[in-house]
């Protein structure tokens, strides 16, 4: 069964940046499309960003405005979510989520079956 951890969360500075990993272990990522999601205080959990099994991304416009990069290194198993320029509006639990792969990764929560636990950034001064 596949198993998903999200880290590099934690505090930063407004304009900063971070880069979170998504490892995953039990079975290889190749075959699975992998999808990045944030819930902050008191609203639903949203889709930022998608990669496919063979490196196509997709990211959420509304959210990212151009600062999310997502990548993936099968060879570690990993796949990466850069988030540049952040603000206090990024702070929320960021999670990770896999599917079987698909023509297109989604955005939508429901399209994912397993999900790693989450890793917080909280974006203040």
């Amino acid at each position: 069964q596949l198993q998903l951890v999200e880290s590099g969360g934690g505090l930063v500075r407004p304009g900063g940046s971070l880069r979170l990993t998504c490892a995953a272990s039990g079975l290889t990522l190749d075959y699975f499309d992998i999808g990045w999601f944030r819930q902050a205080p008191g609203k639903e959990r949203e889709g930022v960003g998608c990669i496919d099994s063979r490196g196509s991304t997709m990211v959420s416009v509304d959210s990212g405005n151009g600062r999310f990069t997502i990548s993936r290194d099968n060879a570690k198993n990993a796949v990466y979510l850069r988030i540049d320029s952040l603000g206090p509006e990024d702070t929320a639990v960021y999670y990770c989520a896999s599917r079987t792969a698909k023509s297109l990764c989604s955005l939508e929560t429901s399209r994912y079956n397993y999900w790693g636990q989450g890793t917080q950034v909280t974006v203040s001064s």
